[in-house]
């Protein structure tokens, strides 16, 4: 298990897994849970959509950074939003004490999980195509993890078990 001081942060695509895989995580390993979408639905008072609807997606990340950055918790399995990895600063604060999953899924997994993504809050410019989305991420969550967990065709427990096999 990590030790006391110690966080497992789970990045990845929207339709990873991050928060369910973080909950089952979290009671596997006897760590608190946060996930960091509710905590910035909780400061800025609306929904993840609606921000993205009413002030655009770099206000999402803007205030994702700050949510992030004032995080200062041990002993917890921290799932992020998708563009958690668009702040340098934010992706340095989490390192600090913490284990970096990636969760890997296929850009087809992604599509067939979230559905209609239109209405999941992402963050993207508007004229990004979920495929140009796909590639930029991946190459800053490749680039911040400590640890890929390859969570194709697997069931949360399973995705749970190899985070706790590697990770801890």
């Amino acid at each position: 298990m990590p030790s006391a001081l110690e966080n497992i942060v789970l990045i990845g695509m929207p339709g990873s897994g991050k928060s369910t895989v973080g909950v089952v995580l979290a009671k596997a390993a006897a760590l608190a849970f946060v996930d960091t979408d509710l905590l910035i639905q909780s400061q800025a008072g609306e929904s993840l959509q609606s921000i993205v609807d009413n002030a655009g997606y770099e206000a999402l990340r803007r205030v994702e950074e700050q949510v992030l950055c004032n995080l200062d918790v041990a002993g917890h399995v921290i799932a992020t939003g998708g563009s958690a990895v668009y702040s340098a600063r934010a992706m340095q604060h989490l390192k600090r004490n913490s284990v970096i999953v990636f969760l890997d899924i296929s850009l087809a997994t992604v599509c067939q999980r979230i559905g209609d993504f239109s209405l999941r809050g992402i963050s993207k410019r508007p004229d990004q195509t979920m495929e140009e989305l796909f590639s930029e991420r991946r190459a800053l969550y490749t680039r911040y993890a400590d640890l890929v967990i390859n969570g194709e065709h697997k069931t949360q427990d399973q995705v749970c078990q190899e985070i706790l096999r590697t990770a801890c």
